[in-house]
C-alpha cells in the first residue's frame, strides 16, 4: 500500500489542487469521513463544511467547501465542489456582512436561493470558528 494518495480539488472556476497527501478528511453528507491511501471505492456528496488535508502527520491546509461530491478510489479522491476557498483566505468582516445581509434578504422575503446562501454562510462562519483540524497553518 502507498503511503499517500492524489487528491483532486475541483471548483466550478478551476482546478485548485493536484497533490500527493497523507489522508484528507472530507465533509461528508452523513458526516466527516477520512480518506487514507488504499481506501475502498465510494462516491459521496458533501455538505458545507472544512476539507482538511493532512501531511506529515498533521493538518497542512483546510478549504471551505460549499458542497459537492466526492469520489473515492484507492489511490485517488476528487472532489467536485460547488464552492472552495482556503479557510485562511475568508474575510470574517466581509463574511458577517454577508450574512446580515442574508438574514435580512431571507426575513423578508423568504427566498430558497437566500435561505441556501444564508445555510453556506453559516457553515463558512462556524468553519472559522471550528477548533476541529485547527493545526492547519
Amino acid at each position: 500500500m502507498a503511503d499517500t494518495l492524489e487528491l483532486e480539488l475541483v471548483s466550478p472556476e478551476s482546478l485548485l489542487m493536484t497533490q500527493a497527501v497523507e489522508m484528507v478528511v472530507v465533509p461528508g453528507e452523513e458526516g466527516d469521513f477520512g480518506v487514507l491511501p488504499g481506501h475502498a471505492p465510494m462516491i459521496s456528496t458533501i455538505r458545507p463544511g472544512t476539507l482538511a488535508v493532512f501531511e506529515d502527520g498533521k493538518v497542512a491546509q483546510r478549504y471551505f467547501l460549499a458542497g459537492g461530491f466526492a469520489e473515492v478510489t484507492t489511490e485517488r479522491c476528487t472532489i467536485l465542489a460547488e464552492g472552495a476557498i482556503r479557510l485562511e483566505d475568508i474575510d470574517r468582516a466581509a463574511l458577517e456582512q454577508e450574512l446580515r445581509n442574508l438574514r435580512e434578504d431571507v426575513g423578508v422575503a423568504g427566498d430558497e436561493t437566500a435561505v441556501v446562501s444564508l445555510q453556506i454562510a453559516e457553515a463558512k462562519l462556524q468553519a472559522l470558528d471550528s477548533p476541529t483540524y485547527a493545526g492547519a497553518h
